[in-house]
């Protein structure tokens, strides 16, 4: 009987002075507290629904939570800072005094948003646009030695197809990510993990190739996240809508937890959970 490959990686983060084992891959929840998120079933900015949604998740295996206060989608307008940390910050209080021991994400990319985010009970920062946007995010995790999720994006244009490139989008990703990475540990960010950024600025198909290419992500020997939770990548693909995309998303989730990622970002805790489940079962 073939077993699963183990890569050579990474899998230990601090997080709140604990050390957590990655080995067995965390589920991160998602809670968009905004009016325009892609998936519409995501949008909750009732504080007791918040609550509530929070509660089921840790129900259903999740081991932490990512709450952001700007959506990502194609052609949306961003927020004002003022407007997301009127989004967020009640809710993070809000979690943080319900749950305080529960690992609580912030998808930022705002060094002052992540600072705030930070007094109040944020354990992980979670930058989309991989510190193209706001640089200072990176002296904030620095200075604070908060956990940093670097996200493989355009910077200041996250939803942007890049143009024809004659290096593959694996080259790409690793020169992105050595560069990054490099930098970060000068600046005295110790806990990285890195996210390919499906979606983010590439192809249908650079998406699919990440994903059939996924090991070499491992050559960074850092834990790396995977999103692809009812992207377009798969609704497109499939010609479906997001709401119809859970099936594509357990595929994929299901493929690429063979890969070994360190943690899973998804809407659906319940379904990745039996994933998680039944093929450790079989290891």
């Amino acid at each position: 009987m073939t077993k699963i490959q183990h890569f050579n990686q990474s899998k230990f983060l601090s997080f709140n002075g604990i050390l957590h084992d990655f080995q067995v891959p965390h589920i991160m929840g998602i809670i968009n507290v905004t009016p325009d998120s892609f998936y519409a079933k995501s949008r909750k900015q009732d504080k007791n629904t918040i609550l509530k949604e929070v509660a089921k998740m840790i129900d259903q295996g999740v081991n932490s939570i990512d709450i952001g206060g700007v959506s990502s989608r194609p052609g949306g307008i961003p927020p004002t800072k003022e407007e997301e940390i009127d989004r967020i910050l009640k809710h993070i209080i809000e979690i943080r005094r319900e749950f305080p021991e529960l690992i609580l994400s912030l998808d930022t990319y705002r060094s002052e948003v992540a600072q705030l985010g930070i007094d109040n009970g944020i354990t992980i920062i979670n930058d989309i646009s991989g510190f193209g946007i706001d640089p200072k995010i990176v002296e904030v995790v620095a200075r604070n030695q908060t956990p940093y999720v670097l996200t493989h994006s355009n910077g200041l244009e996250v939803n942007k197809i890049v143009g024809e490139s004659k290096d593959s989008i694996m080259s790409r990703l690793l020169h992105f990510f050595s560069e990054k990475i490099a930098f970060l540990h000068l600046q005295g960010v110790k806990d990285i993990i890195i996210d390919p950024g499906f979606g983010f600025a590439k192809t249908l198909e650079e998406n699919y190739e990440i994903i059939r290419n996924f090991e070499m992500l491992h050559l960074l020997e850092k834990p790396i996240m995977v999103g692809v939770s009812r992207k377009s990548m798969i609704y497109t693909k499939l010609k479906l809508e997001a709401d119809q995309a859970l099936n594509g998303t357990t595929v994929l989730n299901t493929f690429l937890f063979s890969k070994k990622p360190a943690i899973f970002r998804v809407h659906d805790v319940q379904e990745m959970n039996e994933i998680r489940t039944l093929i450790n079962s079989c290891l």
